[in-house]
């Protein structure tokens, strides 16, 4: 059995405005292997970045976590469950950012305009474990060099809007790191950047991953970039997980119809002079609203399908 860092069970999360009820997650359950990659596809409002926010228990109100579990076994520490936490709990503290950091899609967001790039990243050391200004800062400086950012001492000094996208995107990744947690989320960290630069950053995270050996929970809706990136995959749409395998198995040999539906909606899949499928087209009348049990298949991956219809595949 694969030694997972993060188990989620039945995980359900609803907002509550005066309009009505959104069900965000709906008895979403997947594991995330120590050591590794999962990537987390899906449109947008799948619940990618829900899932992600009940893992650091950032989930605001109106919103709330209705059901579920999120376990969570760090090898410096016992294992815990995330989501019945206390928000007073010490272990919430280490949580964010010790033991599980994150990665946003937008950097300016996450960056302070009024702090230099020094000093937000030895903060993030300052704010989990007990040394001095100065070996936070010594620790930021070699923090920065890991992921590319030449000139160290200079820029240390600066402040994020004198960087370029891809550069503050690479301070973010050193803000994340430097107390080398055992999960990095990644919530589409690429997204605003080029394309060039994109390729950067993916490489970057993928090499500090295989350095740093820790787990990875990567969230995009571009298969390329999983294809790229990912050991497993966790389809999502509506709130559901619908399909779970290893990268190969999804890509390669898709069984459930959504998930075919998104291979078949990239550019670079279409025959030439072919005119792209939308999802629509390739799901048919397949009721993606409609509640059905996980199955797992002879190969070991799971799909949201009745048995009748992966039969062969049992």
């Amino acid at each position: 059995m694969t030694d997972s860092v993060l188990s989620i069970k039945d995980l359900a999360v609803e907002f509550r405005t005066d309009i009505g009820t959104t069900y965000a997650l709906q008895g979403v359950s997947f594991d995330v292997p120590r050591g590794e990659v999962t990537a987390i596809v899906g449109e947008s409002g799948s619940g990618k970045s829900v899932t992600a926010n009940c893992i650091m228990r950032l989930i605001q109100p109106p919103g709330r976590i209705t059901a579920g579990t999120i376990e969570f076994r760090p090898t410096v520490t016992d294992p815990f469950e995330i989501v019945g936490l206390d928000r007073k709990d010490p272990r919430l503290f280490d949580l964010r950012g010790g033991l599980i950091s994150m990665v946003f899609q937008e950097p300016m967001t996450a960056l302070s305009p009024i702090h230099t790039v020094g000093d937000q990243v030895s903060e993030a050391i300052l704010c989990h474990r007990d040394v001095s200004k100065e070996e936070a800062l010594r620790e930021a400086h070699d923090m920065l060099v890991r992921v590319g950012i030449t000139d160290t001492e200079r820029r240390m000094s600066m402040y994020p809007f004198e960087f370029s996208g891809g550069m503050r995107q690479r301070v973010v990744i050193a803000m994340a790191l430097v107390c080398h947690p055992e999960v990095l989320i990644c919530d589409e960290p690429t997204t605003a950047l080029d394309v060039t630069i994109q390729a950067e950053v993916l490489t970057l995270i993928r090499d500090l991953q295989a350095e740093l050996a820790n787990s990875v929970i990567f969230i995009t809706h571009d298969l390329g970039v999983v294809a790229q990136i990912a050991d497993n995959v966790v389809v999502m749409f509506g709130g559901r997980v619908l399909e779970i395998g290893s990268v190969r198995q999804v890509l390669k040999d898709p069984v459930h119809p959504y998930t075919r539906g998104l291979l078949k909606a990239i550019p670079g899949l279409a025959d030439p002079g072919e005119r792209l499928a939308t999802i629509q087209s390739v799901i048919g009348d397949v009721d993606l609203t409609a509640e059905v049990a996980m199955v797992t298949l002879a190969d070991g991956r799971q799909v949201a399908m009745h048995a009748e219809d992966v039969a062969d595949r049992l």
